[in-house]
Parts: C-alpha cells; structure tokens; sequence
C-alpha cells in the first residue's frame, strides 16, 4: 500500500509540510509506504491549454517538467495527500497549477474527455490558514473538495489547521494526535477495502 503527499506551498519546511508529513506518519505507522514531494522542490509550469493531451491518442501532457514524475507516482499511489495554505481565501497557486495540470490524466465529469475510472483514488484535502475561525473559508474548502469529486477521486477534507498567524503547527500539541490519525484511519481503509474487495472477487469464483 503506497500513500503520497503533495506539500502545494512555497515554504518547504512550513505549516503545509509539517501537516502533511504527519499524516503520512500516521499511515507509515500501520505499514503503508509512504513518500512526499514538496513543490517549492519541483518546477511545474501552468497548463497551457493546449489540449495536446487529448489529441493524438491520448498522448498525455506535452510539457516537460517535473509534473511528469508526480503523473507516475498518482499512477502507482492507493491515495494521495494534498496539502495547501488557503492564500487570498483559496489554495495555492502552487496547488492550482497541480490541479489544473491534472486534466492531462484525469477530465472531469462535465468534459467531453471524461472517461469514468472503475476504482476512484482517495484523496485526502488538508488546509492550513492563518485565521483563527477554522469555518471562515468552508464554502471554497466544500467547493474545492466537489472539484476533486469531479475529477474522479473518493475525498475526504481533513480538519482545518487553523490559526497559524499564532504559533506554528508544530508548536500545536494537539495537532500531532490528530493529524497522524487521519493517516491511519487512511490506511484502515484502505485495508478494509482491499479485503471487501477480495471477498466479492471469491464470492464471484464460487
């Protein structure tokens, strides 16, 4: 079982990496695989729209950049952690580029490219922000986790770190406890699934 994180910020060792890395740690601590890439790390440039990776076969992104590696290992992942700072009342920009970068393997419902997915990734979504009041940005944070729903994946949001203009995350003793346990719950999951699935797949042999 392998779990990725994506730490969609300009901060390699911030808020947003801390958090993440915690629930990876959570997920790591049941047997999951477990890796994290950092953005600030990669170069990935905007999508172009271009569409080439739609034309000629299904081609795949054109552009030559690091995003190439992060499209193999969503590819080989059982589930992905995204985490970003809420910057202006949304994610990233760094997130962003991820997101819209995405379309190049993955079209949403409303696209003429979509193509439904017989099993649907997980996706947990984990924000950070500086404001206290974790319910200040719910409805972009509700907004974007239907976005991923569209784009095939089985979400879950993780509870909004907030307040972080007070002290940093990793100075929160609270945050250790429940941040690893998002991961293993994750990974639970995941192994309740995979054993759902082996019973159906017996169930149809017999």
């Amino acid at each position: 079982m392998k779990i990725i994180g994506f730490i969609a910020s300009p901060h390699k060792e911030g808020n947003t990496a801390w958090i993440v890395n915690k629930i990876l740690e959570g997920a790591k601590e049941l047997g999951a695989e477990t890796q994290s890439w950092c953005f600030s790390d990669l170069d990935i440039k905007p999508c172009q729209g271009c569409f080439c990776c739609h034309k000629e076969g299904n081609r795949g992104c054109t552009i030559n950049d690091d995003m190439q590696k992060l499209y193999g290992a969503i590819e080989q992942a059982d589930a992905i952690v995204l985490g970003s700072p809420i910057y202006m009342g949304q994610m990233s920009a760094q997130a962003k580029i991820f997101t819209d970068r995405l379309f190049a393997v993955i079209s949403p419902r409303f696209s003429p490219h979509y193509k439904e997915r017989a099993v649907k990734k997980k996706l947990i979504l984990t924000f950070n922000q500086g404001n206290p009041d974790g319910s200040m940005f719910q409805q972009y944070i509700d907004y974007t986790k239907h976005v991923f729903e569209w784009l095939e994946f089985d979400v879950k949001v993780a509870p909004v770190v907030a307040g972080m203009r007070n002290a940093p995350a990793h100075e929160r003793k609270d945050l250790d406890t429940v941040l690893k346990a998002v991961g293993s719950s994750l990974v639970s999951e995941l192994q309740s699934n995979s054993r759902n699935d082996k019973e159906e797949r017996l169930e149809v042999e017999k």
